[in-house]
């Protein structure tokens, strides 16, 4: 009597046979998961006397360097570096979650219509959608940033915009694919409405990449809010974030003052990073056919 060997999950197999990407994506996991441990304790930290309130400057030495008092030191006006380089990790992620969200839940419905439905809809919105992704990202979320305003909500609609075409594209070439398939035709011979067709037998065939395409974005739409930030058109002034940061740090930085330009840069860089790294590799989880290619190269 032959004995089949039971497969394991596909998730458990990714694990067993690991490679580079895959120990970079949970190197990169392991930095998205810290960042958003500050995030939502840092507030606690705050209550608990453990850290300094972000905004308090008075009581502060000006331009302090790093001590066991204050661990990054102190910017110019005397707020306290780690307090608010901790506090921008909360305002990022606000700000980029938001952003993301906004653009995912615009971008995915209007590609499932067009690819599904296509004639005059698809052509208009190919055009509407091409004409804005021409558009360089960092330009169109400035150009809108003026428009609407500071704040958190203002920030992420400004930035959202950018990657709605992202979505749309990807999911509408999905969709296209995916429509001529069997179990669809027999859908729609049952009678079956469009409404039917595409919240319960396309969407979840089409949407295999929009986590891939979410983390990529939230890692770019970091530095497209630290942009922001930087020209002054991103949140206010007394919220903490990096960008803003950076650009009160630059004018002490020519006399020898390099701690209020070093720690909230390196805390943009590494969470822009990770998400890259998790990124990249749940492209290669999601991907079969690159999964395969790099279980030949092994």
């Amino acid at each position: 009597m032959a004995i089949t060997k039971r497969q394991l999950p596909t998730f458990l197999r990714f694990a067993k046979s690991s490679n580079l990407s895959q120990k970079l994506m949970i190197i990169g996991l392991a930095i998205t998961l810290f960042f958003i441990f500050l995030a939502f304790f840092a507030p606690v930290l705050q209550a608990w006397g453990w850290l300094q309130n972000p905004k308090d400057f008075l009581a502060n030495p000006i331009q302090e360097a790093p001590s066991a008092k204050h661990w990054f030191g102190t910017s110019r006006l005397g707020h306290d570096v780690f307090s608010r380089t901790l506090f921008g990790a909360q305002a990022a992620l606000q700000v980029v979650i938001l952003a993301t969200a906004l653009s995912m839940i615009i971008g995915v419905p209007l590609g499932m219509l067009s690819g599904y439905l296509g004639g005059r809809l698809d052509k208009l919105l190919l055009f509407l959608m091409d004409s804005i992704y021409t558009l360089p990202g960092l330009l169109l979320s400035v150009t809108l940033a003026f428009v609407v305003g500071r704040g958190i909500f203002n920030a992420a609609i400004a930035i959202s915009i950018a990657y709605i075409p992202q979505y749309y594209r990807v999911v509408r070439n999905h969709t296209v694919s995916v429509k001529t398939e069997v179990f669809i035709e027999a859908a729609q011979a049952m009678g079956a409405s469009t409404w039917i067709v595409l919240s319960r037998y396309l969407f979840f065939n089409v949407i295999q990449s929009v986590p891939v395409l979410f983390t990529l974005n939230a890692a770019d739409a970091i530095l497209v809010l630290g942009g922001l930030g930087f020209l002054g058109l991103g949140l206010p002034e007394e919220v903490p974030e990096w960008g803003h940061d950076l650009k009160q740090a630059l004018e002490a930085l020519p006399t020898g003052v390099w701690w209020t330009t070093l720690f909230p840069g390196l805390a943009m860089t590494f969470m822009v990073v990770g998400l890259s790294l998790l990124g990249e590799g749940l492209n290669e989880f999601v991907n079969p056919r690159l999964r395969g290619e790099n279980g030949i190269r092994k």
